[in-house]
């Protein structure tokens, strides 16, 4: 089916099953520990063994001896595999670092060794037995040190830099100026479930049992890696517990199974230990920001620049956070630019919301400064300067945008208007109180996604599909939208998602996944309905689906009548067109937080958030709050005590644990309202939804940090908010 005019009124709208806050249909499963992850998998493959990844203990350099000998010999292990016995090991071309190193070292902790054994504990003590001598090259690690020499990216169809009239001149004549540098940290992913592998060859066929995001992504890069043709491998992630990016592409974990399971001659398991993942896999880049904003008295900006830098692997590429200043706030002379350095810490790549997030970090504070300097409403001049059109290109419309809608709501439902203007005037007993806000926005993207669904004689629908469900709610989504197309109860849907041997879906990232997937079953569901039309006699056209039949001209036929003994089955797959070149596509929000700030020791404690949300229909109001609080959760931690602390004399993420890596608990998650404006996207997808699941992270770290400069009086602009940066300049 192809997506390329708006859609019209079509069974969805209906909105009997979609729409309506259904449960987790997997929930059962998960709460009672019988969802069963890749590690877990001991059911679908017998004789497995445990491998255990050694990584490298230098940043860059080369392998120049390695002696496996005692390790071969301990006691259990059955094989030891590195560079000089793997056999065929190349490199994806959307991954930037090698998945197994050797000779050539390019960051510390890449994988140069996987022991095989027994049992986990004989492989994990094996790995200690390797011995190996390395030549340590020149390396680079600091950001700020090597800004000077970052250089201007290809970014594939986004250029790296934007400019529309003529900023240095408007700025230059602006009445009120703002210019100023933020910085955000290295973060880590964190993600419950672990990096985790079984792999299996029978023959020159291979399957992986894993935890990936992306079951078509993950077919491709084996295929890369092991040169083995995509039609031999067969990629299975039935449950994923949080992958936030980390897992789009496949890692080592995956890779360094199957070629143990290769030489091992058995099926072999590896799960990456907590300490491991943050320098084994990737993580998102730190960035250095410069903003510069002019505006006249009544608060219309005139010119708006965000730079960024950021740092990767040669060959690797830069956190976009200037992309949504592109898009956000009007400005007739505009300019945007994204500068990469070379540094040679592990991989960095996609986290949740990757650029956006960063960036709204920056902005948003930046847009608070501004307001004061202005003596204007932070949200009065985030709506002065709303647009309806893409500022960069003014004859593209906005498909639907009601960013002033979740800026009004927002600030009622919240309480706005109880904030005190003037910073550090309001105390609850040793307490300093703000209050701060800041916009979210999210780009809608989208992605082609299929689906295969059958009906069988007792009138139960199956659906599959390749698409994953990350913890996001995917099984219950896709199963209201079978259930609502064709007129039966969800009970009555079966999902089966995360196999490659299902028809190719969206997969789950950058916020599409919901969206496209549902649209994708959607357009099967369109197919099989016409099947079964056709199988009753019935005109396609006038056949209406409902309470499990098929009615058409006085009749009613009950589906699993229709599809008898054979049943029916029909597989289709959504395509998107070029509306989303005609129209600018995104997701919109407004946050707010309220904050404490101790007087005495300068500790923060965010004691609400709150926010309204435009973001197409909603699906499941109870899947899509989930994702939303989920992901102010995750801005509270940026805003307030995520950092990857880089040693800069050894090239590591030193915090490599959740010890020291800190992420929120329970006792730091306040009350969290969230509201979903009525909202309907027709040139987004035949569901008129859009993707909520990172929207909720963009902006939230900037309003806790704006609520911060308010209830204390101090602007921090460097991430994250510790009580160091704020001890020593505390009201008396």
């Amino acid at each position: 089916m192809k997506f390329d005019t708006p859609a019209t009124t079509n069974p969805i709208d209906r909105q009997t099953v979609i729409g309506h806050a259904v449960d987790r249909i997997d929930g059962a499963r998960k709460t009672t520990g019988t969802a069963p992850y890749a590690y877990e998998r001991h059911d679908v493959v017998a004789n497995q063994a445990y491998g255990v990844i050694l990584g490298a203990a230098i940043p860059k350099g080369r392998i120049t001896r390695l002696d496996a000998s005692a390790a071969k010999s301990a006691p259990g292990v059955i094989a030891v595999v590195t560079h000089e016995n793997a056999g065929k090991v190349g490199k994806a071309k959307a991954i930037t670092a090698r998945l197994l190193a050797g000779p050539e070292v390019q960051h510390f902790d890449q994988a140069v060794a996987i022991v095989v054994a027994d049992t986990f504990e004989n492989a994990r003590a094996a790995t200690k037995l390797i011995r190996i001598d390395y030549e340590a090259a020149p390396a680079k690690f600091d950001l700020a040190a090597e800004k000077q020499n970052a250089v201007k990216p290809d970014m594939g169809q986004d250029p790296a830099d934007t400019a529309v009239g003529d900023f240095d001149g408007a700025f230059a004549r602006a009445t009120v100026k703002l210019d100023q540098t933020y910085t955000t940290p290295d973060q880590s992913h964190s993600a419950m479930e672990p990096f985790a592998t079984i792999a299996a060859w029978e023959g020159d066929k291979l399957t992986v049992w894993t935890s990936n995001q992306m079951i078509a992504w993950a077919c491709r890069d084996l295929s890369e890696i092991l040169g083995v043709p995509k039609d031999k491998i067969r990629v299975v992630s039935s449950f994923v517990g949080g992958g936030f990016g980390s897992k789009l592409w496949v890692r080592s974990d995956a890779i360094m199974a199957a070629v143990a399971a290769r030489v091992a001659g058995r099926p072999v398991k590896v799960a990456l230990a907590r300490p491991q993942i943050v320098n084994n896999t990737t993580h998102r880049p730190a960035t250095i920001q410069r903003i510069r904003i002019g505006a006249g008295t009544d608060g219309r900006i005139t010119a708006i620049a965000h730079e960024t830098w950021s740092g990767d692997l040669e060959g690797g590429q830069p956190e976009t956070a200037a992309m949504q200043t592109r898009q956000l706030y009007a400005a007739p002379n505009r300019m945007t630019a994204h500068r990469l350095a070379t540094l040679d810490l592990p991989e960095g790549n996609a986290m949740r919301a990757p650029g956006e997030a960063p960036g709204l970090m920056a902005l948003e504070i930046a847009m608070d400064e501004l307001a004061e300097a202005l003596r204007m409403d932070p949200v009065e001049l985030r709506i002065a300067n709303d647009t309806q059109v893409d500022p960069e290109k003014p004859s593209r419309p906005f498909s639907h945008r009601d960013l002033v809608g979740c800026l009004r709501t927002g600030a009622q439902r919240f309480g706005w208007d109880k904030r005190s203007a003037t910073p550090a005037r309001i105390r609850d007993g040793r307490w300093l109180v703000g209050m701060g806000m800041a916009t979210a926005f999210r780009g809608n993207l989208t992605m082609k996604s299929g689906a295969k669904v059958a009906i069988d004689h007792r009138g139960t629908v199956t659906v599959s599909t390749d698409m994953t469900d990350i913890g996001t709610g995917s099984y219950t989504v896709i199963a209201q939208t079978a259930a609502e197309m064709l007129g039966v109860p969800v009970e009555q849907v079966q999902v089966r998602l995360g196999d490659s041997a299902f028809p190719v879906s969206a997969g789950s990232g950058g916020q599409w996944g919901g969206n496209s997937a549902t649209a994708g079953v959607y357009a099967a569901c369109v197919a099989l309905r016409a099947a079964i039309a056709r199988k009753a006699g019935f005109s396609v056209d006038d056949t209406l689906f409902e309470s499990g039949k098929a009615l058409s001209n006085g009749r009613a036929i009950s589906l699993g009548d229709i599809a008898g003994r054979d049943g029916i089955a029909a597989e289709d797959s959504i395509e998107f067109g070029d509306l989303s070149k005609k129209y600018a596509q995104a997701t919109f929000g407004a946050h707010f937080a309220e904050v404490g700030v101790d007087m005495a020791t300068g500790e923060v404690r965010v004691r609400r958030m709150g926010g309204a949300f435009a973001c197409g229909r909603i699906l499941n109001p109870k899947t899509a709050r989930s994702q939303v609080i989920g992901a102010m959760t995750m801005g509270l931690g940026a805003a307030l005590m995520e950092e990857a602390i880089v040693d800069k004399r050894h090239g590591y993420f030193v915090n490599h644990d959740l010890a020291e890596y800190h992420v929120p608990v329970h006792a730091d998650v306040p009350s969290q309202d969230v509201f979903f404006m009525d909202e309907l996207d027709d040139k987004s997808s035949p569901m008129k939804a859009k993707g909520v699941g990172e929207l909720g992270l963009c902006g939230s770290a900037a309003a806790i940090a704006n609520a911060v400069y308010n209830a204390c009086g101090i602007r921090i602009r460097h991430y994250p908010i510790t009580l160091d940066k704020l001890i020593g300049s505390l009201p008396a």
